[in-house]
């Protein structure tokens, strides 16, 4: 049931969409996540038109819309101003995602400050506020659902199993009494375990993953290293210095495909590909990217 596609973000700047979309087409992936940029959220709505239009003509599917860069987490700052933009720049967001007829627009939540921890219980409620008139408006535009990630730190919840419960619940038993209402699921990552300041292992990847698959409509392929501390893909060097194993990977997701809440479940690969405004660097995404898709078609 598991489908594979790619999240957008490392030809930003550097590549076209339809750059990327030949080579999703050449290599047979037919899911594609946009990410954000900083021009998305004041596009007119013909650039969007066009750019489905471009996917479509290469028998591509853009299924998916997902942040990239934290952006929409003004809802944890305590600051009134920071709140509206983020509300007003979500919505826009769901406008695109409608515009490209995505089933699923999502985010991380937010951040709250590292020296404002105490924010973080006003924090959340803010964001659920906000999320359940959110869920209202992505209903009206046609979304099939909103979804949330899961964090590895402290301050950008939900990163612990009883903040993943707590959030989707809340959404969720407001969904299921509030017609009009699109759920809320999470977009899952496979890199994402939580470490403690002490360096230490809370949660790893893979129990964190298991507990949010109950919750999980689509999932995000990194690799990682031992600590959550840095991501990369599934090049041959790559998968001997990371922890993501693939072959265990498939094996836990079969285990537990019955708990998935949807039919059709996409995981994209979300890596930013190697440094980018560098002569010698750029040139070397083309051969990431293929590297990486052929790692994971070999299980997925």
């Amino acid at each position: 049931m598991i489908k594979l596609g790619i999240k957008t973000d490392p030809i930003n700047n550097r590549f076209s969409f339809e750059w990327l979309f030949d080579l999703l087409k050449e290599e047979g992936i037919k899911f594609v996540q946009l990410g954000t940029f900083s021009e998305i959220y004041t596009l007119e709505d013909d650039y969007f038109h066009h750019l489905k239009e471009s996917a479509v003509a290469r028998g591509l599917h853009i299924k998916s819309a997902f942040t990239s860069f934290r952006e929409l987490g003004g809802f944890f700052y305590g600051n009134k101003y920071m709140e509206r933009a983020a509300r007003k720049n979500f919505e826009r967001y769901i406008e695109v995602a409608s515009i490209l007829g995505v089933d699923y627009c999502g985010s991380n939540p937010g951040a709250v400050y590292r020296d404002q921890m105490h924010l973080k219980s006003e924090g959340i409620t803010c964001y659920l506020t906000h999320m359940k008139e959110l869920m209202s408006f992505a209903y009206d535009k046609g979304l099939k659902g909103l979804t949330i990630e899961p964090m590895s730190c402290l301050a950008e919840p939900p990163t612990l199993p009883a903040e993943m419960d707590h959030m989707i619940s809340t959404l969720m038993d407001y969904h299921e009494s509030t017609p009009g209402t699109v759920p809320v699921y999470l977009c899952g990552d496979i890199s994402h375990g939580y470490a403690n300041a002490n360096s230490e292992i809370v949660y790893t990847n893979t129990q964190l993953f298991e507990h949010a698959v109950a919750y999980m409509a689509e999932f995000h392929f990194k690799n990682t290293d031992n600590m959550y501390n840095s991501t990369f893909g599934f090049s041959p060097e790559e998968q001997l210095k990371g922890v993501i194993n693939l072959p265990e990977l498939k094996k836990l997701i079969l285990e537990n495909t019955a708990r998935f809440p949807v039919d059709e479940v996409v995981g994209y690969l979300e890596i930013n590909g190697p440094k980018t405004g560098r002569d010698y660097t750029d040139i070397l995404l083309e051969n990431t990217l293929r590297t990486s898709l052929r790692a994971l078609k070999d299980f997925f």
